[in-house]
């Protein structure tokens, strides 16, 4: 199949705007790091309240074990929030778009993306607050009981559309009139199963420290949701992939084919075998599924893929380098940004009675569970 080749500026193709690398300034590339760091957080903190209702939608006998820890990580969301108004306090370098003299999509508006986004994050927050707040009562009074539940019904829309609109404003719209029908699930597939791979982490690594440890086939239970979630992202990925290639329509092809042979081409497949290449043939096999140790490894696996996916596609948008990635300033925020969402969640598991006040982090991947 020919690849559309790289015009010398920018110019209309299908009656679209493509935005040349040339004219951004390198450091999109850096900055982008920090709206990577962005997604991970939310994601964190509203995939571990969906999980918990899913659990409760399908009357999980094991979502009383895991409930609470997954319902912690939900302290994320102000920090995401407060790195959402970075990002949109300095709309031009989150978005290559903004300051175009080119007409835009009307989706492409500043001002409307700024509003939907804060309504998005307010309407969320309140929906995923009452999740929270009503789940330590949902088993006392009938009455708490269904308010629990329709509660319950509503996050996994919520979840769907509140992800999907995230996806197409920080990843898929960053390169104008580039679209794909798939991509919000593509998203918050993946996303998911980054959030399973950090849940069976944390189930690992703190089973000795819980006030109420969970039994050891939830991590089992965990492994299983990884598995479902891999073949599920592949799924959306070739499934998106194959559409693009088929059609083969230059507007379109031209950022596939940019982020698979131009520079983030060794990212591109790095996350390609990181979230699907080594978790499937792993953990087909029920015996992996029930080792500690290899399932820690395919978590890890699952979790930097998913990071690596997610900066392949927010710079690979308006970058020519994905090496400003291991900027000063790109390892100096994800420091600073997830040692301070290991510490809120720590509080948070303490604060609910989770964790004991002086728990620290103990390590049990050795052996297999019972």
């Amino acid at each position: 199949m020919p690849r559309p080749e790289r015009p010398d500026e920018n110019v209309r193709v299908g009656g679209r705007f493509i935005l040349l690398e040339e004219s951004i300034d390198m450091s999109f590339a850096s900055w982008s790091v920090l709206t990577v760091d962005f997604l991970v957080v939310l994601h964190l903190a509203l995939g571990g309240v969906t999980l918990a209702a899913l659990l409760h939608l399908v009357n999980a006998k094991w979502r009383f074990e895991i409930r609470y820890i997954s319902v912690c990580f939900f302290v994320l969301f102000p920090l995401a929030f407060c790195l959402l108004l970075i990002l949109l306090l300095n709309g031009a370098r989150t978005f290559p778009w903004v300051g175009s003299p080119l007409p835009m999509p009307g989706w492409n508006s500043y001002g409307f993306l700024v509003g939907r986004e804060l309504v998005g994050f307010g309407v969320v927050g309140v929906l995923y607050g009452l999740f929270v707040k009503y789940q330590p009562v949902s088993t006392l009074k009938p009455g708490q009981a269904r308010l629990f539940r329709n509660i319950a019904l509503l996050i996994p829309f919520a979840h769907v559309l509140f992800c999907t609109m995230v996806a197409w404003d920080f990843e898929m719209t960053l390169t104008p009139g580039w679209s794909s029908a798939i991509y919000g699930m593509y998203h918050f597939v993946s996303s998911f199963g980054m959030v399973l791979s950090v849940m069976v982490l944390t189930v690992m690594l703190l089973m000795h420290k819980f006030v109420s440890p969970p039994g050891t086939y939830v991590i089992n239970y965990l492994a299983q949701m990884m598995l479902a979630f891999t073949i599920l992202w592949i799924y959306t990925f070739f499934a998106q992939y194959l559409i693009i290639w088929y059609a083969n329509l230059p507007d379109e092809t031209y950022r596939l084919f940019h982020n698979q042979d131009g520079p983030f081409g060794r990212l591109f497949w790095s996350f390609f075998i990181l979230k699907f290449v080594i978790p499937f043939p792993v953990l087909i096999f029920p015996q992996s599924r029930i080792s500690r140790g290899i399932i820690a490894f395919v978590a890890v696996s699952i979790i930097t893929g998913y990071w690596i996916e997610r900066y392949v596609w927010v710079a690979g948008s308006a970058a020519d380098s994905p090496w400003p990635m291991f900027s000063p300033f790109a390892i100096g925020v994800s420091i600073i940004i997830f040692s301070t969402a290991f510490f809120m969640v720590r509080g948070a598991m303490r604060k609910y009675g989770v964790l004991p006040a002086n728990a620290g982090v103990g390590i049990a991947l050795h052996g297999k569970m019972d």
